[in-house]
């Protein structure tokens, strides 16, 4: 789990309404509320690993940076847990320090601005079909650029349009809404939209590389949890939307609900991008079949299952990437030694994948997955390839070799010079 968030929680509840890790239970709540609250979460956790995993495939090439997916490499699969450590512990050392209305404020409108920028990005291709063509859209573009002359670099460069401003407006709106009141449905809806733009923009060059990310934060989420109090006290401590949360007295109490279960973003966003370079995977095979990502998908919903039941079983926290990582690659894995497309699935890069036109209209700046987790590892990543672009080495060669022709040509004319 790349979030200092717990992936799932026992009924106990903090000063903010939220459940926490290992705290004495104060609401008890009715078996309908409990089922409610955590198929909500179910159904919640899925929508954004179907369709960014979706959206995944049809990332268009685009001029701005912000809009290009990111590739994850295996060395960047290897620092992940460490960095993820750090920063986790790095929180914890600040709510220890400084005071905790102060950061919260902070991160508030931290993650205020972030908020409105991903869901005006998730909101985008819908708000293209809604509008009708008579729509007066003017284009506009957000340069920023360093240097001059031939050392100029660009540094931002955003090419938007009305439309996109008009979901700026509408993510602005719930933005308010969510820094003024801290509804749960408003940081859902943050949540959601977080989620969804890591599944589409981060993108894993290999099933390796997966393999590497999802094995080292498989270590690293069963030790903060079970090992030490350090990823409790952050998720007690922390105020923002990396998490999405169901309440469990909804039926009793309506949308004034206070006792939260709740689901990490780590556990959506990182099975997730693994789900979705499998997605490429049958894309790729042009097969005109999604067996991986059918699979997979459903090893996510048996291991998400399995981890509420454990935690209600035995009444504890349960690092759902414990139950997960198994599930997720387990079944792909088996599918493919069924299928004797193992080695082929192992020696896939999704980074020499030309992926097809986006239906977007939209290239408005986006956020590349869930800032808590995944900011301070993106800073370390190279940015410098695109991960859509095909190599053409046979043109070249040819070119070459049609080069190299020609001289003989030449050369055999002075021959025939001398034979008459």
């Amino acid at each position: 789990m790349a979030e200092p968030v717990p992936a799932a929680v026992p009924n106990a509840t903090d000063s903010n309404g939220t459940e926490v890790l290992n705290a004495t239970a104060k609401f008890v709540a009715t078996p309908e509320g409990t089922a409610l609250a955590y198929g909500s979460l179910v159904v919640m956790a899925l929508l954004p690993i179907f369709f960014g995993a979706l959206r995944s495939v049809t990332c268009s090439k685009s001029k701005n940076s912000a809009d290009a997916p990111e590739t994850i490499t295996s060395r960047d699969a290897a620092r992940f847990p460490i960095i993820a450590s750090c920063t986790l512990f790095g929180l914890y050392l600040f709510f220890k320090v400084f005071s905790q209305e102060y950061i919260n404020l902070l991160l508030s409108v931290y993650f205020f601005v972030l908020g409105v920028l991903a869901l005006s990005h998730t909101m985008s291709p819908a708000m293209a079909r809604i509008f009708p063509e008579s729509f007066p859209n003017k284009q506009y573009q957000l340069l920023f650029t360093q240097g001059s002359g031939e050392s100029k670099e660009e540094i931002v460069n955003y090419e938007f349009d009305t439309k996109n401003l008009v979901c700026l407006v509408l993510s602005s709106v719930v933005g308010v809404w969510y820094l003024l009141k801290k509804h749960w449905i408003a940081n859902n809806v943050f949540g959601l939209a977080f989620a969804l733009n890591g599944v589409e923009l981060l993108h894993l060059n290999n099933v390796s590389t997966g393999c590497i990310l999802l094995g080292g934060l498989f270590i690293y989420d069963v030790f903060w949890v079970f090992g030490t109090n350090v990823m409790v006290t952050v998720a007690k401590s922390f105020e923002a939307p990396i998490k999405l949360v169901f309440p469990q007295d909804l039926l009793e109490k309506g949308l004034e609900a206070s006792n939260f279960a709740m689901l990490g973003l780590g556990d959506i966003v990182i099975p997730g991008i693994f789900i979705a370079l499998l997605l490429r995977f049958d894309v790729s095979l042009k097969k005109n079949s999604r067996t991986y990502f059918y699979s997979s998908f459903l090893a996510y919903i048996f291991g998400l299952g399995l981890t509420i039941f454990v935690m209600h079983t035995f009444k504890h926290a349960q690092p759902a990437l414990l139950y997960l990582v198994p599930a997720c690659v387990g079944f792909p894995v088996v599918v493919a030694l069924c299928k004797g497309e193992l080695t082929e699935m192992f020696n896939y890069e999704s980074s020499e994948e030309v992926l097809p036109a986006s239906p977007r209209i939209t290239s408005f700046p986006t956020v590349s997955g869930s800032p808590a987790s995944l900011a301070a590892s993106m800073e370390t990543m190279a940015t410098g390839s695109s991960p859509r672009h095909r190599r053409v080495l046979p043109t070249s060669m040819y070119e070459e070799s049609s080069e190299e022709a020609e001289p003989k040509e030449e050369s055999s004319e002075p021959e025939k010079k001398k034979d008459q």
